[in-house]
């Protein structure tokens, strides 16, 4: 049975990886640091794997210590510090923030801009949710060229947690005044519609890597093949 969006009143976005395509941009970004470095036992690619996944896992902890909340862009200086010790690649701090800093430089898939765009002329808020710091979020919108879209841009800050943490996603709701009933959390990453359906949130599943869901718990209520595909169904079932 096909699922009705009939209440959903906002899309929430996760935005790096989802909006805009960070394992291609950081790749680019650390190609010609690591040919500076005279560096070729991993390729480019899999070093900026050993960055997200890493990073990825320093917030997990994060989130689950319950103690002070630490910044995204300091997870991002340990992260890239550990990535460049692991890969024996002599560097410097100013060398590791400036690739954090490449964050904030990151392009938009290319469906998504037009997407959006349909989907706010549908009536729609489009909000996004993410674990980066305010500050990083404001200069990585704007550079994405997506600024005009936003209702809200949420940094988990404001929770005091990293996704998925569920107050953050809470956070998010009420950032816009809605119930989490009538938010449709849109990521890329399983590990975040989890969290978002958890919450109470309808979810869509951007499958842009085809691997499974992994959740049996709590499925997506989509899943999508790209933010084309996304519009397609959030329109359509919004209006049945």
């Amino acid at each position: 049975m096909t699922e009705s969006l009939t209440g959903v009143k906002a899309l929430m976005f996760d935005f790096y990886g989802t909006v805009v395509d960070m394992q291609s941009g950081l790749t680019k970004a650390i190609t010609p640091y690591l040919r500076s470095k005279n560096y070729t036992a991993q390729p480019p690619g899999r070093v900026v794997t050993w960055w997200r996944r890493t990073h990825f896992e320093n917030s997990m902890i994060d989130a689950l210590l319950g103690r002070e909340h630490i910044p995204y862009r300091e997870i991002g200086r340990q992260t890239v510090d550990y990535t460049l010790t692991r890969a024996g690649i002599p560097h410097t701090m100013d060398e590791v923030r400036s690739l954090v800093a490449e964050i904030e430089r990151l392009e938009p898939f290319p469906d998504v801009v037009e997407a959006l765009g349909q989907l706010k002329d549908a009536g729609l808020e489009l909000v996004i949710l993410s674990n980066g710091d305010p500050d990083m979020l404001e200069s990585g919108v704007k550079f994405s060229g997506t600024e005009h879209l936003w209702t809200r841009v949420v940094s988990v800050a404001e929770a005091g947690a990293f996704k998925p943490h569920f107050s953050t996603y809470a956070t998010g709701a009420k950032a816009v005044g809605l119930d989490p009933s009538e938010v449709l959390f849109v990521a890329n990453h399983a590990f975040d519609c989890v969290g978002a359906k958890a919450a109470g949130m309808h979810t869509a599943f951007v499958d842009r890597r085809k691997r499974p869901f992994g959740n049996e718990y709590y499925p997506p209520t989509l899943v999508v093949n790209d933010f084309a595909h996304l519009a397609r169904e959030v329109i359509a079932r919004t209006k049945s």
